[in-house]
């Protein structure tokens, strides 16, 4: 999409004035970094000009040629304490004395949209509910609600062993092809934003045989089998059937393809367990139109082939969106987001990359196209850094300003 920053004037042609100004800044507006020092207006929570010609508004923030870009979005997340939440005192004491900090925690480091996909259902939509009539502060929240799974499948058999309580609040674990049908209509129901489906866990497993799922020193081993392929389908259909974007979590190559041909919208983790060999895979990927989530926060470290995977499908002209896979217990929320576009960046991705994937594709992968995007129409949420995030990526971490529906709601300068 080629896109042309001008200025917009009201019909009157009178100069307009617009509710904030940052002035003198230098843009990346999502997809590039624009030519020069631009003006951006806000009006009514949304952008309303972008202009290389001096403007005014009733507030005016002097960008001194600093760098304004989109909010940042982190498309997986996890965001209730798993470990902490085990009945409903602890979900209640959770979402009083933890669930507030998180919040802000995320606007702290310039996140400004995060997409949940895997946390109890009901708790995750009034969370969302509460943010958006402004009863609590926060980055715009999206939900799957539940991740999908088969009996005894990740997480419900290996997070949630030994917590029954969650268990049956986390994870949807469906039997049959009419369970997951049922399972998917009730999300849709819900207003629930996507679906998450969980194919497998994060281990390797070839062929149907049960195979062990353990983090070793942490959980496991225990013993999974894989969600079959008929009711892997007979969800994605069905999400796609009520208008929602079906994202499933795989592995492996084999399990990876399987999902895409079953019609998944994309990625979560990809393929983090082995190298990439398959580039018939890679150009499935990019023909279906495929995003890739690459979740390296969570695990690069353990992984080493999904950094190597990254690169690969990268180059390739694979869609990357940002996701952490941020869960509580490990680093801090916000920041993670943050070290994630480092890692990209590590991985053999350029800033630009991953700037991108932090911005106009997380925000295509949120199917929210108001969002990640600095252009007129699209909705106001903004970072001010003082220097060039383009030219080095740990340059998102220099935050003077957070607006988020154009309203600052961050000030460190």
């Amino acid at each position: 999409m080629t896109y042309e920053p001008a200025i917009t004037k009201p019909q009157s042609g009178d100069p307009a004035t617009y509710d904030l100004v940052i002035r003198r800044a230098h843009v990346f507006d999502g997809h590039k970094a624009l030519n020069g020092l631009y003006d951006i207006a806000v009006m009514g929570g949304e952008i309303a000009a972008v202009s290389a010609s001096p403007i005014h508004g009733a507030k005016e923030i002097d960008a001194a040629e600093g760098w304004v870009m989109p909010g940042l979005i982190d498309s997986h997340i996890h965001f209730y304490n798993v470990f902490a939440v085990s009945d409903p005192a602890s979900m209640d004491a959770f979402e009083e004395n933890e669930l507030p900090g998180r919040l802000d925690s995320f606007l702290q480091y310039g996140v400004t949209t995060i997409k949940s996909v895997g946390d109890p259902t009901s708790g995750i939509l009034a969370t969302r509910a509460k943010i958006a009539s402004g009863q609590l502060r926060g980055p715009r929240l999206l939900a799957t609600g539940c991740g999908v799974t088969g009996r005894d499948g990740h997480p419900a058999a290996t997070i949630f062993s030994k917590n029954p309580w969650a268990r049956a609040r986390f994870a949807g674990e469906v039997g049959t092809v009419q369970e997951m049908r049922d399972l998917i209509h009730y999300l849709a129901d819900m207003k629930v934003d996507a679906i998450k489906i969980l194919s497998e866990g994060a281990c390797a497993c070839h062929s149907d045989e049960k195979y062990v799922w353990q983090i070793p020193g942490f959980l496991g081993p225990f013993e999974l089998e894989r969600l079959p392929l008929d009711m892997l389908q007979a969800g994605i259909e069905t999400a796609h059937e009520r208008g929602l974007r079906a994202t499933v979590h795989t592995a492996q190559q084999d399990v990876a393809r399987e999902a895409i041909e079953a019609g998944a919208d994309a990625l979560e983790h990809g393929v983090m367990n082995e190298p990439i060999t398959d580039d018939s895979l890679i150009q499935l990927m990019i023909d279906r139109d495929v995003m890739f989530v690459p979740t390296l926060y969570a695990h690069g470290e353990a992984h080493p082939e999904l950094v190597a995977n990254v690169k690969k499908v990268s180059d390739a002209g694979v869609g990357i969106a940002l996701g952490t896979d941020t869960f509580a217990g490990k680093g801090i929320y916000g920041e993670n987001t943050l070290a994630e576009t480092e890692l990209m960046v590590a991985a053999g991705m350029t800033p630009l990359q991953s700037l991108v994937a932090g911005t106009s594709a997380a925000a295509k992968q949120c199917e929210r196209a108001d969002l990640g995007v600095v252009e007129p129409g699209k909705r106001a949420d903004l970072l001010l850094l003082s220097a060039d995030p383009t030219e080095n990526i740990s340059n998102v971490r220099k935050l003077r300003k957070v607006i988020l529906n154009g309203e600052i709601v961050v000030e460190k300068d």
